[in-house]
């Protein structure tokens, strides 16, 4: 299991995409963002998943996959 971090460019889009988690089964959690990450909207939603490859959302920034403390971007729609 991995640790995402995606966030967002509207509070909206975030809150939409947590939904869309837990209807996939998936536990997001609704939180600020990291202070080194830059964010549009400044909520970001964590995650745990297999994969990255079905997280892709029109509302998704930028998706990180956390591994300890080191966040690696895995897209970017900025």
């Amino acid at each position: 299991m991995q640790t995402f971090i995606a966030t967002f460019f509207s509070h909206f889009g975030a809150i939409r995409f947590n939904k869309q988690l837990k209807e996939a089964g998936i536990q997001g959690k609704l939180m600020p963002v990291p202070r080194r990450v830059s964010s549009s909207c400044g909520t970001c939603v964590r995650f745990e998943a297999e994969s990255d490859t079905a997280f892709h959302s029109e509302d998704l920034e930028q998706l990180f996959r956390l591994e300890g403390e080191e966040l690696t971007m895995i897209c970017s729609n900025r």
